[in-house]
């Protein structure tokens, strides 16, 4: 045989013998890998199943101790119910009273009562609001006044400063003149004798010497003693009518409220709120729209009954040009003189409005007789010159002010008080 061909079988064997053991090998890698891939997998869905059935254990654990929890809440509240059951006491029964047709007494049913404020530290605060109020006119003045050699220009604005603080014209024409011929402010001007000329001239008008003590905290008063609070819609006066009874009852005094203001929905639940906090009674109608008269004759008659020192009747807002509500106000004063008589009619007069309250206040006066105003909103935006030109028109004191939103921020007028809040 030739020796070509023999070595071409030779290589064709080594060649098949080469390819089968290659094929055996590639056969046993694929095995493995799939052996070792379907392991992998199982390992892989034992452990997923092995963390299901740990979650299903703790599941059911935790319900387990929430039916217990409930159980043991559920015998606790048993066992509470039953002792307050066998330590009640049957034999006692409480009475109740029927609920009176057409009027209703409601007390503060809260057991803490609030203790307002003292009337002696209202005004130091007050004082120290009303200097940082928006518009202390008497700085103003003093800052013209304090120059030296004042001009006709100067004076003018001394007048205007005035009229937009709503002194009103015919006071600020007699401020003016009295500030030129004071010698203080003629000539060279010392700033400080400049302040005190100016402090006298403004508590000169204010009135230094007015009394205006509630006509409730005067000798041989009255009691009860009434005050009807009026005034225009938005002043404020039923929140008004809730400060003055803390203030009185800060005093000491036995007093009762009466909402007669049955226009508005919500006021007769305002008053309530207001008496609630200090144990103040309240008397209402027991239904929406009822007379006002009828509300302030049952008011009266449960003050005098009682024997209560204050009664604060509150009415409805009135438009002063509706003839019709302002003889309605007529009305409740007359039918409250049949149990009690008026001692005090209050005028609450926003500040802010300025000259413009000054028609109001005059219908009111005209209507049913005012005896003091109350200024509310007095800081702010209000003028301040206000106080002096409300006395001048009325011919009655300002007796009231209120400086702020809180329950305690009313007081009684202090003339010294108020011109050092605006010279500060």
């Amino acid at each position: 045989m030739d020796t070509n061909v023999i070595i071409a079988i030779v290589a064709v064997v080594v060649i098949a013998a080469l390819l089968a053991i290659g094929g055996w090998w590639f056969g046993k890698s694929r095995k493995s890998a799939v052996d070792k891939s379907t392991e992998a997998a199982k390992a892989k869905a034992d452990a997923r199943l092995a963390t299901e059935k740990s979650a299903a254990q703790s599941a059911a654990a935790s319900a387990e101790n929430a039916e217990k929890t409930k159980e043991t809440a559920e015998s606790a509240a048993t066992e509470a119910v039953e002792s307050a059951t066998s330590s009640a006491t049957p034999e006692s029964p409480v009475a109740t009273e029927p609920t009176p047709v057409g009027s209703a007494v409601t007390e503060s049913a809260t057991p803490a009562v609030e203790t307002p404020e003292a009337a002696g530290t209202r005004m130091q605060r007050l004082k120290a609001r009303l200097s940082k109020s928006g518009n202390p006119f008497g700085r103003a003045l003093f800052n013209i006044l304090a120059k030296d050699q004042l001009s006709e220009a100067d004076w003018e604005d001394v007048e205007d400063t005035l009229l937009l603080a709503d002194v009103g014209a015919e006071a600020s024409e007699q401020l003016v003149e009295e500030l030129r011929n004071d010698a203080r402010i003629a000539g060279q001007s010392d700033p400080a004798e400049v302040r005190a000329a100016l402090k006298d001239k403004l508590l000169k008008l204010v009135g230094i010497d007015t009394d205006r003590r509630l006509n409730a905290n005067k000798e041989g008063a009255n009691k009860p003693s009434v005050i009807i609070m009026v005034g225009v819609n938005g002043t404020g006066k039923t929140t008004t009518a809730g400060k003055l009874s803390r203030l009185l009852v800060s005093e000491g005094k036995q007093v009762m409220l009466g909402a007669a203001d049955t226009f508005r929905a919500a006021a007769a639940d305002q008053l309530e709120t207001w008496g609630a906090k200090v144990g103040v009674p309240v008397v209402r109608s027991d239904k929406d729209g009822a007379d006002p008269a009828s509300v302030a004759f049952e008011a009266s008659a449960k003050a005098k009954e009682e024997n209560a020192d204050v009664l604060i009747i509150d009415t409805a807002g009135r438009l002063q040009n509706k003839a019709n509500l302002m003889d309605e106000l007529g009305k409740i004063r007359r039918v409250t003189e049949k149990n009690l008589p008026v001692d005090e009619v209050l005028l609450v007069l926003d500040a802010t409005t300025g000259q413009n309250g000054m028609t109001q206040a005059k219908v009111f006066a005209e209507a049913i007789g005012i005896t003091g105003v109350v200024l509310s909103k007095l800081d702010g935006s209000a003028k301040g010159g206000i106080v002096i030109s409300v006395q001048k028109e009325l011919g009655v004191p300002v007796k009231l002010v209120g400086l702020g939103e809180g329950p305690d921020d009313l007081a009684p007028f202090d003339p010294e008080g108020f011109v050092d809040g605006i010279l500060a």
